[in-house]
């Protein structure tokens, strides 16, 4: 009786204790007597929301791919955008091989704080971020926005940087620039009077293939339904547009002391940060590879999202 009671007692802990640790993220397993690490598997839709306190604000950001090793990649993020902006093909691509942080700019979707009113700033805090996670060294993969954001970081920090992917940007003081906050707003009230998503007309052009991969695109950016991040407010938005001005008018950076490799993107047919920026930024750039794919916008990675990702993950494991 004594021996039943004792075996039902070790079943009942037992499934208690698998209950409490099911959804960990890490498990500890035991492998021929060695302590072995198994970390859960996500997928951009899937992934929870971080936070990490740095210089009096709280990063929201999101990761995985950890299980890969090596070198992470920091996603830098275009205008007005939030986490859930980004492509899933593009995020989990990545991450089926790398180890990958997406994180809010300050005072940004999730994020705390005063949102940044300079593109200097905003890599000032992207800096700070990626030193509060403790990386000694990182990649970056800058957007639009975010590919400006990743320029200013390697200048002043060329050491942490070890390579660069930069897409549907350009270099400071570049052509159209400082007025793509007028671009940005008109087509904001182009799609408050289609009922469609703005980005439809900002990333992609508007031939019938062009309007096939936006609708694609949304579609996509709409996949995760839980758990999803906070929209941009208008004085952040407008923080941004303030920043971008600046930058649009700033003195041509020398972008030749830069030596990490740098694979460069975007369409042929960009409103927003004009493709002949995407030329002149890879002529900068003394170790550059450029792409520029056909019949696309500003959100030609997007469009072209498979074959961007097989030449990313060439380009990173070079």
């Amino acid at each position: 009786m004594l021996g039943l009671l004792k075996k039902s007692l070790i079943s009942m802990a037992l499934a208690v204790s698998s209950s409490i640790y099911a959804d960990v993220n890490t498990a500890m397993t035991q492998n021929s007597g060695a302590i072995v690490k198994t970390e859960k598997q996500y997928q951009w839709t899937t992934v929870p929301t971080q936070f990490i306190s740095a210089d009096g604000v709280s990063f929201a950001y999101r990761e995985y791919g950890q299980q890969n090793g090596g070198t992470p990649v920091i996603f830098l993020n275009h205008l007005a955008a939030v986490l859930d902006n980004w492509d899933p093909r593009i995020i989990d691509g990545i991450a089926a091989k790398h180890h990958i942080v997406i994180l809010d700019n300050r005072g940004v979707g999730a994020s705390t704080g005063e949102p940044a009113k300079s593109i200097e700033q905003m890599s000032d805090d992207a800096i700070t971020f990626i030193q509060a996670k403790g990386f000694k060294q990182v990649y970056l993969f800058g957007f639009s926005m975010g590919g400006m954001i990743s320029q200013e970081i390697v200048l002043k920090q060329p050491k942490l940087i070890r390579k660069m992917i930069l897409s549907g940007t350009g270099p400071a003081g570049g052509t159209g620039i400082s007025t793509v906050g007028r671009v940005s707003n008109w087509d904001l009230v182009r799609g408050m009077a289609t009922r469609q998503d703005p980005k439809v007309y900002l990333f992609f052009t508007r031939t019938d293939n062009g309007k096939a991969v936006a609708k694609q695109f949304v579609q996509r950016i709409n996949e995760r339904t839980e758990n999803r991040d906070k929209e941009i407010t208008i004085s952040a938005y407008r923080a941004q547009l303030k920043a971008l001005k600046k930058w649009g008018t700033k003195k041509l950076a020398d972008l030749s002391i830069i030596q990490q490799p740098v694979l460069v993107a975007n369409g042929d047919h960009d409103r927003m940060v004009p493709t002949v920026n995407t030329y002149d930024l890879a002529k900068r750039l003394p170790n550059s590879t450029l792409i520029i794919y056909p019949d696309a916008g500003h959100g030609g990675i997007f469009q072209f999202h498979d074959d961007f990702v097989k030449k990313s993950l060439t380009f990173l494991a070079k």
